[in-house]
């Protein structure tokens, strides 16, 4: 990320900026006012100086004190303009190459001027200029810095905020930003809201809160999905046992069918259990993968499934986990896809893929989700197959990722931890 682009930098330019916006008014203002006022003290001493010379020429004589003179060549040519017009008046101008300011007004038809050093005056205004610019850049310094300071603060805050975020996200149910909130600051029963002057903390508050509710409400979903599968197995096996008596025919096959069903359902329950209680721990061990793979596949009873070695590779991995999850590929593959399925070993990497309609794109976009198949043209089922795929990967730390051929067909890759090292 660009520093400029982060909030931090943002706040911080949006500070200095309107700081400097804002004392270059005031530099404006303050440089006229003053300049206004230093000048109209040196204008003033030229009409004055120009009333004494108009009084002693009216009556023929000359002021000492007083630098005048009749039509001078380098008066400047508005002010002449305006002495003609009969009327006096003052302007900056210059006088034997320095800065002076003019006074003139009428005198038998010519203008009389007199003129006051202004060299000085230049100073003291350039003087003022400096002094303005060198306020204005240290009050932009000193609010940038402090914008800069107050908005790392903040950014701070909503960095670890998302942060936390993100790993909630990621399945830590157990993340908390953990902000300590002040007296009289905590959440309000009533309406469920934060009453705080600090929106960050506010944010924060709130984001642990509804992790707190749905970490509750998962261990709850959790509890319950166990609790049903335990409470389902013993009567189920007794029922499978009691089917078995029953003499043959159509009406026995058909209970064995649904009662195996119903117990696969219960067993893939008490798995999707362990797996979400994190107490599942794998048993590593050095594997080829193609010939592992090929086992796997021969194994699960799918004898039309093609099997491609395009280079095979060392990997290190739990063998009955792998197999699980193979299985459960090729399982939905049949359910769910058409032929031919074919399982590609290129490296540490298995890809598995139908030729049928397809992942849904819920299932592409966010993943498998228990107890939803997510396409009805993809079968029916209860959607528990793929998540404990997804389950036993994580175990396995095993990159999956579900897509969607080109031409048709739903796509699985699996990328294995390869062996490293001698």
């Amino acid at each position: 990320m660009r520093p400029t682009s982060s909030l931090r930098w943002k706040i911080a330019l949006t500070t200095t900026a309107v700081c400097c916006a804002v004392a270059a008014v005031l530099g404006v203002l303050v440089h006229n006012v003053v300049a206004r006022q230093i000048a109209g003290e040196v204008r003033k001493e030229a009409h004055q100086a120009l009333e004494h010379a108009l009084s002693h020429y009216a009556y023929g004589t000359t002021h000492g004190d007083v630098n005048s003179v009749l039509d001078p060549p380098d008066l400047p040519g508005p002010l002449h303009l305006l002495v003609d017009r009969g009327e006096t008046g003052s302007m900056v101008g210059r006088h034997d190459g320095k800065p002076v300011m003019w006074a003139a007004g009428p005198a038998d038809g010519k203008p009389l001027a007199v003129w006051v050093p202004y060299q000085s005056t230049q100073d003291r205004l350039r003087d003022v200029d400096t002094a303005i610019l060198a306020s204005a850049a240290l009050a932009a310094g000193t609010v940038a810095l402090a914008g800069l300071f107050l908005a790392g603060r903040i950014s701070r805050r909503l960095v670890t905020t998302a942060a936390v975020a993100r790993r909630i996200s990621a399945g830590d149910l157990d993340a908390r930003v953990g902000f300590p909130t002040a007296e009289g600051q905590g959440p309000a029963p009533a309406e469920g809201r934060f009453r705080s002057h600090d929106e960050v903390r506010d944010v924060a508050l709130a984001l642990d809160s509804m992790a707190g509710s749905l970490q509750a409400r998962l261990e709850a979903e959790k509890r319950f999905t166990a609790d049903v599968a335990h409470d389902l197995r013993t009567p189920l096996t007794g029922s499978l046992a009691a089917a078995s008596l029953l003499p043959e025919g159509r009406p026995k096959e058909m209970i064995n069918d649904r009662l195996r069903a119903l117990h696969r359902l219960t067993e893939d329950l008490l798995e999707i259990s362990r797996l979400d209680s994190g107490v599942e721990r794998a048993d590593l061990t050095e594997l080829d993968l193609g010939r592992a793979v090929e086992r796997a596949v021969t194994a699960a009873g799918h004898p039309e499934v093609t099997v491609t070695v395009v280079r095979d590779a060392r990997v290190l991995t739990d063998r009955r986990r792998l197999d699980r999850i193979l299985a459960n590929l090729l399982g939905n593959a049949q359910r769910h896809g058409r032929p031919p399925v074919e399982v590609t070993v290129d490296g540490p990497a298995v890809v598995v893929r139908d030729h049928g309609p397809g992942y849904p794109p819920e299932l592409i976009r966010l993943g498998p989700q228990r107890f939803r198949t997510g396409d009805p043209g993809r079968g029916r089922g209860h959607g528990l197959g793929l998540t404990i795929v997804v389950g036993q990967a994580a175990v396995l730390k095993i990159a999956l990722s579900f897509a969607n051929a080109p031409d048709g067909g739903a796509v699985t890759t699996l990328a294995l931890p390869p062996v490293t090292g001698p």
